[in-house]
């Protein structure tokens, strides 16, 4: 892919910055027995996640129409994009599935922006978003698949080596790959990424298992978050070129990472911002002796029940 990557998304960052957060940075070295870990806090973000750094860099780099702008998404993209448009004035709506949480429908609903439910899951949303495209004369922003997305997530690493990220590791969880495909995109092969994936929505690891993408069943605890049925193609490529590792982690221990992180760091995290974390404790990443990892945390928008 030859694309000067770190000046688009350092571009990204300079547009951006004026609408985000910086998040926080911690180093924990009682979360996971025997595994200082890095964390970068991203589910701080607004609207709880970093899917607004995608958004605002797609919406201040587009002509906006009179239609205004339409999206697809399992909660966090549609409350990220929603908040966007709203901070720019533009009109929005939000195709959703109906397998979405409840605390993600409220989130794009505080946005201001009340959500169309969609029978079925992500998939059908996309559908109906891009039927709504046509109709209307609206543009869609893509949760994942889309440059400017892409490079609005980059800034994540951006900031993250700004805050003095010293990691070898940084486990990234995936779903459709926006962000991991921003993460490669800025760090370029400087530290090594693995791609976390629950087993039950794991587009990327069947992808690179086939060598080619292929759609996937999704179901599960993270499917809201991380349920894409068919990985990017900006994902697939940059995982392909970097050679990157990809790890599933069962729902069983996604629940138990969540339940960790909030007793032991008071940190409220939904299934998918508690993957990177489930992958140390189980094991399905083993560092190596004096290896530093580092786990990006990513999405807070969940139902407390523990």
């Amino acid at each position: 892919m030859n694309i000067a990557w770190q000046a688009e998304i350092t571009a990204a960052d300079h547009r951006i910055r004026p609408h985000i957060r910086r998040t926080p940075v911690m180093q924990v070295d009682d979360l996971v027995p025997e595994i200082p870990v890095a964390l970068k806090l991203e589910h701080l973000q607004h609207t709880g996640s970093f899917k607004v750094r995608g958004a605002f860099n797609s919406l201040l780099a587009a002509d906006v129409p009179k239609a205004g702008i339409v999206a697809a998404s399992g909660g966090n993209h549609g409350a990220a994009v929603a908040y966007a448009a709203k901070s720019l004035g533009h009109e929005c709506r939000i195709f959703i599935p109906k397998t979405a949480s409840l605390a993600k429908i409220e989130m794009i609903r505080r946005s201001g922006v009340e959500p169309i439910i969609i029978d079925g899951v992500y998939a059908d949303a996309l559908n109906a978003t891009v039927a709504f495209e046509s109709d209307h004369g609206a543009i869609s922003i893509h949760a994942y698949d889309d440059f400017g997305t892409v490079c609005g997530q980059g800034t994540v690493l951006l900031e993250w080596e700004a805050q003095g990220l010293e990691a070898d590791t940084i486990l990234v969880a995936v779903g459709g790959g926006g962000l991991i495909a921003g993460a490669l995109a800025w760090l370029g092969g400087r530290h090594k990424v693995v791609a976390v994936e629950p087993e039950m929505a794991c587009a990327l690891h069947a992808a690179l298992a086939a060598g080619s993408q292929v759609n996937v069943a999704v179901s599960g605890v993270a499917a809201s978050a991380l349920g894409a049925s068919r990985v990017g193609d900006i994902c697939f490529a940059l995982a392909r070129e970097q050679k990157i590792e990809s790890i599933l982690v069962s729902d069983a221990a996604i629940i138990d990472a969540q339940r960790a992180l909030w007793q032991n760091l008071r940190l409220a995290v939904e299934p998918g911002g508690a993957a990177t974390i489930a992958a140390l404790m189980t094991g399905a990443y083993s560092p190596q002796p004096g290896e530093r990892v580092a786990a990006l945390i990513c999405g807070a928008n969940v139902d407390i029940d523990f």
